[in-house]
This record gives structure tokens, sequence and C-alpha cells, in this order.
């Protein structure tokens, strides 16, 4: 549970995939193009990957608009039931946080692979926020963000292979 100090986001979705089908989207920062709801923000955004091609040690940077702002995130976990990213904001505003996708297996009564995907993020409640907190609240300003980024990634991970 977050304190006054802290903020956590999580919203969930259940996916008709495996959870290491889900994980290879997660994991390699490049594939988030075509599911993170914040690739949208900037048609001209600037990337730069590094590290590794995925996994721990994964690195991605980016610099936008005032919408998409910069900043760097590295996956710092990936086991099969969760993978770890730090993800550091330097624009618009200063923020350090760090998200969690949960995968859970789901028994299906038709036996396919289902998944529970929870995507969390955790982080430091900025001074402002916490003054504005009654007014601004990060589960406000990024719910409807994670619930979009959870459906686009549901759409690829329960896609046929290419």
């Amino acid at each position: 549970m977050a304190s006054p100090q802290t903020y956590t986001v999580e919203r969930s979705t259940v996916v008709a995939a495996a959870p290491d089908r889900i994980r290879a989207e997660v994991d390699d920062l490049h594939r988030w193009r075509a599911w993170s709801p914040f690739e949208g923000l900037d048609p001209a955004l600037q990337r730069t990957y590094g590290g590794p091609a995925s996994g721990p040690g994964a690195t991605y940077a980016w610099s936008g608009n005032r919408k998409a702002g910069r900043g760097t995130m590295e996956v710092l976990e990936s086991t099969p039931g969760a993978v770890r990213v730090s993800v550091v904001f330097e624009k618009p505003f200063p923020s350090t946080s760090t998200s969690t996708f949960s995968l859970v297996p789901e028994p299906a009564a038709d036996g396919a692979p289902r998944t529970r995907v929870t995507w969390s993020m955790t982080g430091p409640r900025p001074l402002l926020l916490r003054v504005l907190g009654s007014v601004i609240s990060m589960d406000k300003v990024l719910g409807k963000d994670f619930e979009r980024g959870l459906q686009q990634l549901r759409a690829v991970a329960e896609a046929p292979p290419a």
C-alpha cells in the first residue's frame, strides 16, 4: 500500500496467451513500440537502445515533445512470473519509479493458456503531488494509460505469430 510519501498505480487484465509470450513483449524494450500507451505522444520521438536485446540490463532512452518528455528505462529483472523495469523521467519533471509486470497463469476450462497480467508502478510522490494529493492523484493521471497499454499488449500477445 502506498504511503503519503509514495504512489502506486495498478491495473490488470487477462490475456489469452502463456506468460512466456507476454514476457517476450515486456522485457524486450524494442517491442514496447507495438503496445505502450506512451508511444503515440510524439511522432518524432527519438529512441536509443542499449545493453542486451532483452532482459536485465536492456535500456531504452527517449526524448520528445512536452507530452513525451525525456527519460530512460532499464529492465532490472525478468523471471517467468514478473518483469521489473526502472523508469527515470528527466522531463517534464524529474521522477524515478519502478514498473512491475506480474504474469500469473490462470486456469481455463478449455485448457488454453491464459495469464493475468498486472502492471503496477510505484515511486516517490513529489512534494507538489503530496500538497495537491486531494486534487491530483497518480492513479487518475496514469490509470487510463495503463488500461490502454494492457489492452494493446493483450492484442499483440493474442495475435497469431507473423
